[in-house]
Parts: C-alpha cells; structure tokens; sequence
C-alpha cells in the first residue's frame, strides 16, 4: 500500500472517530445544528457527484430532496407507517421517480439535460403547492412525528439527531465509495469520458446514465426524508433552484474529480455563511465568486491545494523548487 492509500485510510478512520466524540461532547444546540446540516450537504453533494460521475450535470437534486421529504411526512401523518419505514420509502420513491424520468432525460445530453432537471424541480415545487389537500400547499406541512425511539434511544435531543445523520452518513458514503470503485462505477468513468466509445463497445450508456441518476435520487430522498423528521416541518420552497445551485457549487468548488472533494466542499462551504455572518445575505454573490476563482485558478478544486501548495514551497533535490524547474 503507498504513501497515499495509508494516508486516506487512517483519515477515513479517524473522521468518524471524531465525529463520534463532537456528538458527545458537544453540547450546544447551534454547534449540533450546524453538524447535522453539514453532513446533510455532505450526502447530498457526493451523490450529485455519483450523478455528475456518469457524465451528467443533474439540477434536479432540490426536488427529489423535497420529494423525499414530503414522502417520509406523508407516510408517516396519513399512512400511519413507522418513521423508519417511512424514512426508506421516502430514499425508494425518489429513486423510482429518478428511474422513471430518467429515461426520457437521460436522452438528452449536454445542456439540453440540465435544463429539463431544472423544469423537474419546478414541477415538484409547483405539484407540492397546489396540492392543499395533501402537502398543505404554500402553507407547508407541521407536526410531522420524529423518528421511533429503539435501544433505548429516544429522538429528542439534537445530539440523537446528530448520530442518525452520522450513520446515515457513513453508510451512503460508503455505499456510493463501493459503487464507484467497482465496476459499475468504472462503466461510470468511461461514459463520462466518451459516452460514443462506450457504446461502440457494447454498453447501453441509457441505462447506466438512469441507474446514476436513481442511486443519485435516492440519496436526496433519504436526506429529505430524514429533513422532514428533524424539524418537524417543511415549507414547499425550501429546496428550490438556488439550494439545487448551492449543492452543485459544494461539488465544483471542493473538486468533483475525488470522492473527498465534495465532502471537503460542503463542509467549508456550509460553514462560511455562519463565520462571515456579516455577508450572509450577500452569500450567494460571494459564492459565485468563489466558483468562478476555483474554475478559473484551480479547476481540480479545493482537493488539490495541497498538491500546488507542495510544489511551491517543496524543493526538488536539485536545490530548485517545482515551480521554478
């Protein structure tokens, strides 16, 4: 094993160490909040990735997020199932929605694709609004039960939160790292390169392309599913187009070449809007310009800063840095 491997070994094995010890230690409700989101975003991030890995640039992630939400509620308030099943339906039917639009979708290519994720969103939005009877239309939905204590452990504290999104973390993460270090997730990388070559050999890219963007759907749903249980409320418009913006830009800024860049995009980027408090509403414009630095100065993203930053400042055995070699 090289020098790398051993190095993302032991940070695979020390992250979640640690965020075991801040969700026991860690007491206050801000500081746990703002954990919870940040590995929410991790999630949703990654399986943009795992969409983006077969060469599509989805947009639809927002509303298979509120899908997913507003599933898990319903199942629980109308249908009266447990909150756990709930929570998998709601991951199972963004999945089979992301399957049976993604083969009309998955036709299209390049921009063409983008823009009719973008109308889904909207769609959902819109569907979820109108639809009084069932969501509560613009007024959103409350009262949604939380999550069916087990072992002992009952949800009403965000430190219980807190370790059910780290274990629905750890397990998507590492579902979505199995994907695409196996074959399927090679099939992935060679369409994305040249979806004409793939095919020329005998792979029916389609159907790849719909299985991304259902693994893809899949995870949004289960985030939104377990969003609903969090807070106990949904407003329709919460995960709309510029939270769908927001997760593509965790994704591109933190490097959308490596499984980590995602995670290290997310969790800087959610965390900037609460140290630059002052700029809050400025947010958007200053993650714009983020973007653009990233995809101008270091298209490979945050992830490989420490790459430039070594050959800067480490020397070659010459005498002379990287750079000036």
């Amino acid at each position: 094993m090289n020098r790398r491997s051993l190095s993302g070994a032991a940070t695979a094995s020390v992250v979640p160490v640690a965020l075991v010890l801040v969700g026991l230690f860690v007491q206050g409700p801000y500081y746990l909040h703002l954990f919870i989101i940040i590995m929410m975003n991790v999630v949703l991030a990654s399986s943009l990735r795992l969409i983006n890995l077969s060469g599509q640039l989805s947009l639809a992630h927002g509303g298979l997020v509120t899908l997913g939400a507003y599933a898990a509620a319903l199942l629980v308030m109308r249908l009266g199932l447990s909150s756990w099943l709930a929570l998998l339906g709601a991951a199972v039917l963004s999945g089979i929605v992301s399957c049976l639009v993604g083969f009309p979708f998955t036709r299209l290519k390049g921009i063409y694709f983008t823009m009719v994720s973008v109308f889904f969103v909207q769609i959902i939005v819109l569907t979820v609004q109108q639809w009084r009877s069932l969501t509560g239309g613009a007024s959103g939905l409350y009262g949604i039960p939380r999550p069916d204590g087990f072992w002992g452990l009952e949800f009403k504290s965000k430190t219980s939160f807190f370790f059910l999104m780290l274990a629905l973390m750890l397990v998507s993460l590492g579902i979505m790292w199995a994907i695409e270090h196996s074959r399927v997730g090679m099939t992935f990388r060679g369409i994305q390169q040249t979806d004409s070559l793939a095919e020329s050999v005998g792979i029916n890219t389609t159907t790849y392309k719909v299985l991304a963007f259902s693994i893809g759907g899949f995870f949004a749903g289960l985030v939104g599913g377990f969003y609903a249980q969090y807070v106990s409320a949904l407003d329709p418009t919460a995960f709309g187009f510029l939270f769908t913006i927001y997760i593509l830009i965790y994704m591109i800024v933190g490097g959308a070449g490596t499984f980590v860049g995602p995670i290290l995009g997310a969790t800087l980027l959610t965390v900037l809007p609460e140290v630059a408090r002052p700029l809050k509403s400025y947010m958007p414009f200053v993650f714009a310009a983020i973007l653009m630095l990233i995809i101008f100065l270091m298209p490979e993203g945050l992830v490989g800063l420490p790459q430039r930053l070594r050959k800067l400042f480490i020397r070659e055995p010459g005498g002379r840095s990287d750079v000036a070699g």
